[in-house]
């Protein structure tokens, strides 16, 4: 496995003081945030290290060249947002950016692409079920004829009121995982998976990740703290930050010893990059830094093959 980070926490960092960091921190790889230049919806998005709308092929060669010369590897573009809104220009700029990085992949010499499947949040799944075809047909098919995997997160995009009812990436659990792949059949969608969403959703993850092994392109660690004591007073139906906080690995309540005996008896092998979403930890850049210092000292001790 690789050891690598998300880097959407270093906003204030150019690409060049990220890739230098990934290596003198000792990590593997990074995933490179590919947002449209320009205001973010919300926290941890709208970071752009990689602007692949003006990336050419010259910028793109210096870019390889230095990630070789540092010995890491880009783990996998990043990019979230919803490109099942109900706003049609929206979810537009939504396909367009995702196309955009699907194509821009392979001159960076990246094999994957991780992104949300999106929602609108006012109808069922039933109800995305045929726009969600409708878009993801054709961006899995530009995936397959650029030889380059899509890995769909598993976060509900359901925290805040704004999101209510039903949030907004319909790829949140396993019963609309194997929906999802029945439907658009590719070697080339997958998953980015993020124990920590499992965590406030109830879901026992072990049988899932041996059911979709073969489906686990990029792995995000981040944890998960669900306080009891608040889930008794507004229940399941609460916005779920009502109830849970996104912790650093091991501070929170995932099972990591059981994570990661799943993750070598199924033979992953790929990148598992960590996320912070911790709020204690994002004062400045400094504790930011600690925050993956921190996380990757607890995570090492499960990762054998990386040292080995």
């Amino acid at each position: 496995m690789k050891l690598g980070f998300v880097s959407a926490i270093f906003p204030d960092l150019s690409l060049t003081e990220v890739l230098e960091f990934t290596a003198k921190e000792g990590f593997s790889c990074v995933e490179l945030m590919c947002w449209p230049v320009g205001a973010a919806e919300r926290r941890y998005a709208g970071v752009t290290h990689i602007d692949t709308a003006k990336l050419s092929d010259s910028e793109a060669t210096e870019i390889k060249s230095q990630v070789k010369e540092l010995g890491i590897e880009i783990s996998g573009l990043g990019y979230y947002p919803n490109p099942l809104t109900a706003d049609r220009n929206e979810a537009q700029v939504a396909i367009d950016q995702i196309r955009q990085i699907i194509l821009a992949a392979p001159k960076l010499g990246v094999g994957v692409v991780n992104t949300f499947i999106g929602r609108d949040p006012q109808k069922s799944i039933d109800g995305n079920w045929p726009r969600f075809l409708e878009v993801w047909r054709p961006l899995v098919k530009l995936a397959e004829e650029n030889d380059v995997k899509i890995a769909i997160e598993n976060c509900p995009m359901y925290f805040s009121n704004d999101e209510w009812p039903s949030g907004k990436n319909l790829a949140y659990c396993p019963e609309v995982w194997r929906r999802m792949f029945h439907d658009i059949s590719s070697d080339h969608f997958g998953l980015n998976y993020d124990p920590s969403h499992f965590v406030w959703q109830h879901i026992k993850e072990g049988p899932a990740l041996i059911e979709f092994a073969s489906k686990l392109f990029h792995i995000h660690a981040k944890d998960a703290r669900v306080d009891q004591e608040r889930l008794n007073e507004v229940g399941i139906l609460g916005t779920p930050l009502q109830y849970h906080t996104p912790k650093l690995p091991g501070l929170g309540n995932v099972d990591w010893n059981h994570f990661f005996s799943i993750l070598s008896e199924q033979d992953y092998s790929g990148p598992v990059c960590i996320e912070v979403e911790d709020r204690p930890y994002e004062k400045h850049l400094e504790s930011r830094k600690g925050a993956l210092r921190q996380s990757k000292r607890f995570l090492r001790q499960y990762m054998t093959r990386e040292l080995s």
